[in-house]
């Protein structure tokens, strides 16, 4: 009986402490991105219920732009000329993505991405997790079929 509970506890821990393999984490990047939660520390965390814009990135190869467009009922997106520049590398077996505005450069860590979820750690230890952006016209779109 200790073994099994033994090897189900070692299993565990290593599925915890498998990685994304960064290329693979970039490939799932490119979408409509809204945010989950912001972990501040451990003992403190931000949840959205509602997100009024949505981040869109876009990259092809290791260069890309992330903005913020805000979702319409229609389906549509309202949006601006602004983006942020982003350069992708792979450092450290990590996936960096290094921003770049006319005002500020910084670079966030991601953690984990999949083709619907991913976190990032920023330059001030906060980590957020994103989730794929679906509309309301998705939602409908699913209950009819």
């Amino acid at each position: 009986m200790n073994k099994k509970i033994l090897f189900f506890l070692f299993g565990i821990v290593l599925l915890g402490c498998q990685k994304n393999n960064p290329e693979e984490q970039l490939e799932h990047l490119t979408g409509y991105w809204e945010i989950d939660r912001v972990e501040i520390s451990e003992d403190s965390v931000i949840n959205y219920k509602v997100n009024a814009t949505v981040d869109y990135m876009e990259f092809d190869g290791n260069e890309g732009f992330r903005k913020k467009v805000k979702p319409q009922f229609d389906g549509s997106f309202k949006t601006s000329d602004n983006k942020e520049g982003i350069s992708a590398r792979i450092e450290n077996d990590s996936l960096r993505l290094y921003y770049k505005t006319p005002f500020d450069e910084w670079k966030e860590t991601v953690i984990s991405a999949t083709e619907k979820k991913f976190s990032v750690l920023n330059r001030d230890g906060k980590i957020y997790y994103y989730t794929k952006f679906t509309s309301l016209l998705d939602n409908e779109d699913e209950e009819e079929k």
